[in-house]
């Protein structure tokens, strides 16, 4: 029975829209008794908050199924020496930091952490640059630079404060293969039985790659066929959608 980490936006959903048979997937998975991880590079959202997206769209998966890489930044931390983090993002991440046992603060954070927020503004980049410039340790929940609609995200927030400080941030999210650890750890799996199915080449199935899983490439998102060839390695398998994956 292989242990099955799934990507969202572009292989179940696009927006908040089902992706047609992607429903029919996920449910046969958990009547099979797969281990289900839904793992995604977004922090904003909370497993909760996901179990309603996916379930508005009419896929019932329970809320422990979800792990996102603001959990995989708590989760990092907590094998990390600091308490005290300065947070950039939403309160996701803050709820997954705090649950970890940070104090939130801008004063002497041992680390600087950001993440996705619609609130990005002068005085944060400001801050983070200081504490970074000091000593803090940069983290950031992914390198994403943008969503739908070129919508700014995480890498892009990044970039300011590493162009003033010449420091790079740790990324956790994909294709980290820090995250697909975390994710594993989280249901007690190992990598050589585990399934990631993405679309997106160069975070999933890269992240998947670097992790030793087996890959499934879908071509209902980011990555198309003429994709594949210009990267060094190979997922798996390749379908045109997760209704269609017939080999788990």
């Amino acid at each position: 029975m292989k242990n099955i980490i799934c990507d969202i936006d572009g292989v179940l959903l696009h927006d908040n829209k089902l992706i047609p048979g992607s429903d029919k997937f996920i449910h046969r998975v958990l009547e099979q008794g797969n281990p289900l991880v839904i793992l995604t590079n977004y922090p904003v959202q909370t497993g909760k908050d996901l179990q309603n997206r996916l379930g508005a769209a009419g896929i019932n998966v329970p809320e422990t199924c979800f792990y996102t890489s603001a959990m995989a930044t708590a989760d990092f931390l907590k094998h990390q020496t600091g308490t005290k983090a300065f947070v950039i993002g939403e309160g996701a991440l803050t709820h997954e930091l705090y649950n970890a046992g940070f104090t939130i603060t801008d004063i002497n954070p041992d680390f600087v952490i950001v993440g996705e927020t619609r609130s990005y503004n002068w005085d944060m980049i400001h801050k983070a640059s200081r504490f970074v410039a000091g000593g803090a340790r940069f983290i950031a929940t992914n390198p994403d630079t943008h969503g739908p609609a070129y919508s700014p995200a995480c890498g892009a927030l990044c970039a300011a404060i590493e162009r003033i400080t010449g420091k790079m941030p740790f990324y956790v999210g994909k294709p980290s293969s820090w995250i697909i650890r975390s994710a594993l750890n989280h249901i007690q799996g190992h990598s050589e039985n585990t399934i990631i199915i993405g679309d997106n080449m160069r975070t999933d199935i890269l992240a998947g790659f670097q992790a030793g899983l087996e890959t499934i490439l879908v071509t209902s998102g980011v990555s198309q066929m003429g994709d594949i060839e210009k990267e060094p390695f190979r997922p798996n398998h390749v379908f045109a959608c997760a209704g269609d994956i017939d080999v788990v």
